[in-house]
């Protein structure tokens, strides 16, 4: 009972990767395109399979650990990354039938993803039923967010069914958290400014280690424009589009038809950076003004910065995003040393610069396994 087994269930596709107690990744398996032309991969190998399910999915996904060497009765536990844990679900826990109820009681508020995350909670239950579980939840980095930042200015009525701001990217913040001072050889910074880049994109203002503010709200759509999302937009001009095109239509429009898909038609940094055209440069902009601007809030919530980090896709490959993003924080005395940003190097800033600024990779699923043995 070695391995831990970490499990990402999305709509269509559950993508896995096995670890030893060390941490270390030993087997990376998924099921994509599920019911559909779906397609196991192994390791570097792909086969077509038939997967009408996430059960179905995850029954291939065992029988292929097994027939690595890697049977079920090795494994110590099966970790789940659960989007939305609501106001309860505020730190990484075993699965209990509460904790089952309670993730199910969130999927009004996460309807993309809390009910495929369950789907696959469900199918190793009945794949496994002696496999302990254990789930880590998106939202609960932030519920540290001070009252006022988390209250939208809605009657009592509406905060309490759930509308009010929750902020995700947890896992990777809490990640980079728990590693940077390993990584740095030196104690966490106060005050942290923290820049999860990638096709869905936020920042977290990380004061003392504790989240005080992020970009992202009751969904994943707000704050920073991002791959296929729009960022922050007015409610109002969100009405007029359900009342234009119906809610349906609008809710796609929102999620995955905005963002850098719209203004440079692609949602992929490294097209938009090689495309050379008007729209895709207005596109790159775009998301480093609105990353520079959201950042002089997340400064003014943890009164001031003593730190830069950069993560995820876009954070930690592309030189040009962060160098636009520091510069447009010049003003704080923030200085990236031209070599080392090219190089994506650990430590980016100049000798000279007023804040330290760093590149961390995501492990997301690393974060999850660490939060099973710290069980």
């Amino acid at each position: 009972m070695s391995n831990i087994l970490v499990v990402n269930a999305g709509s269509s596709s559950i993508k896995t990767v096995l670890f030893d107690t060390d941490l270390k990744q030993v087997l990376a398996v998924s099921v994509s395109d599920i019911g559909g032309a779906a397609v196991l991969r192994v390791a570097e190998e792909s086969h077509p399979v038939a997967a009408p399910n996430h059960l179905a999915a995850l029954s291939l996904i065992l029988f292929a650990l097994g027939a690595r060497g890697h049977p079920m009765e090795r494994l110590r536990a099966a970790a789940h990354r659960v989007v939305h844990g609501g106001r309860t679900l505020v730190a990484p826990c075993r699965i209990t039938p509460a904790v089952e109820a309670e993730i199910e009681a969130c999927s009004a508020l996460a309807p993309l993803h809390n009910p495929h995350n369950l789907s696959a909670i469900r199918a190793i239950a009945t794949l496994a039923p002696d496999l302990p579980q254990y789930a880590s939840f998106d939202t609960a980095f932030h519920a540290t967010n001070p009252e006022e930042a988390l209250r939208y200015a809605l009657p009592a009525a509406e905060n309490a069914r759930g509308i009010r701001r929750y902020g995700f990217h947890g896992i990777s913040y809490a990640g980079l958290v728990q590693r940077l001072p390993g990584l740095t050889g030196t104690p966490l910074p106060e005050r942290l400014l923290a820049l999860h880049l990638g096709n869905g994109a936020s920042l977290c203002a990380i004061r003392g280690g504790k989240s005080v503010a992020t970009t992202m709200g009751y969904s994943p759509l707000d704050g920073l424009t991002m791959g296929t999302r729009t960022g922050g937009i007015d409610g109002m001009a969100v009405l007029r589009l359900a009342a234009d095109y119906g809610i349906a239509r609008a809710t796609d429009l929102l999620n995955r038809d905005s963002g850098l898909k719209a203004l440079g038609g692609t949602s992929d940094m490294r097209s938009l950076e090689a495309a050379g055209t008007p729209e895709a440069a207005f596109a790159i902009r775009h998301f480093c003004y609105w990353a520079v601007r959201h950042a002089g809030s997340m400064i003014a919530a943890m009164g001031g910065l003593d730190a830069i980090a950069f993560t995820g896709g876009i954070g930690e490959h592309d030189a040009h995003v962060r160098a636009e993003i520091v510069r447009g924080l010049g003003w704080l005395g923030a200085r990236l040393d031209p070599a080392a940003n090219n190089a994506h190097t650990l430590k980016l800033n100049a000798p000279d610069s007023a804040v330290s600024i760093w590149k961390v990779l995501a492990y997301e699923e690393q974060t999850i396994a660490q939060d099973v043995l710290a069980q």
